[in-house]
């Protein structure tokens, strides 16, 4: 969960979102060493003479300053290929979870259930229990097994809605009409939360969306 005037990502829940992780503190160690080293030379050109005028024509100069910005973007373009086709996997799903987003509140269906489906709105300020977060909490939380690869199917009833989970590195859009889905495992228990990533009219931001992973065993005493 974020808290006040927190700057980074939150911490993650799922594999995928540790590798996205990985990759943002691997792009940012190259724009920190880049922009340390165009600083220096900026620093060098104000303040030292200019004696060699020699380099204002030189081949060698030109072929290293086009040659090794393209080598940086290959180092950040092959990691981040590698995450995105990680994101798009879908293999061998332990459970399946459709999501539908109407105006403005989820509906939710367990498809490997029989007969188990809910609406999940958001919690009334006056409602809330002592302790629970105001605009993210739900009536009915969306509950899954930890260490279970789960598919979600994403789609909308009316307008565009966006499904999205920032701790577990998810966000998926739900478009009328078509059927999107996404895939995630929780690597542990918890309460993680999200809310509609998309401006889909006056009360967008009242969809939040709240995912509790559970102990297999739990999830399996619960459902059934």
């Amino acid at each position: 969960m974020a808290h006040p005037a927190q700057l980074g990502f939150q911490d993650a829940a799922s594999p995928v979102m540790e590798e996205l992780l990985y990759l943002h503190d691997h792009a940012m160690m190259v724009v920190f060493l880049i922009s340390a080293f165009v600083l220096y030379i900026i620093t060098l050109l104000i303040t030292t003479p200019l004696t060699h005028t020699d380099t204002m024509d030189s081949q060698m100069v030109e072929t290293v300053w086009t040659v090794l910005p393209a080598v940086i973007l290959i180092l950040i373009a092959l990691p981040s290929l590698r995450i995105l086709y990680l994101m798009d996997e879908i293999s061998t799903p332990h459970m399946t979870i459709k999501a539908i987003g109407h105006q403005w509140y989820w509906s939710y269906e367990y498809t490997d259930y029989e007969n188990m489906s809910f609406d999940s709105y958001m919690t009334p300020t006056q409602s809330l229990a002592p302790g629970t977060l105001r605009l993210l909490e739900v009536d009915h939380h969306t509950v899954i097994p930890t260490n279970s690869p789960t598919r979600v199917l994403i789609t909308a009833e009316d307008v565009l809605h966006s499904w999205a989970v920032p701790a577990l590195g998810i966000k998926t859009d739900a478009v009328p009409g078509r059927l999107n889905q996404t895939m995630f495992t929780a690597s542990h228990p918890g309460l993680f939360f999200g809310q509609c990533s998309e401006i889909c009219g006056a009360n967008h931001s009242f969809m939040p969306i709240v995912v509790e992973a559970t102990h297999l065993s739990a999830f399996e005493t619960d459902q059934l």
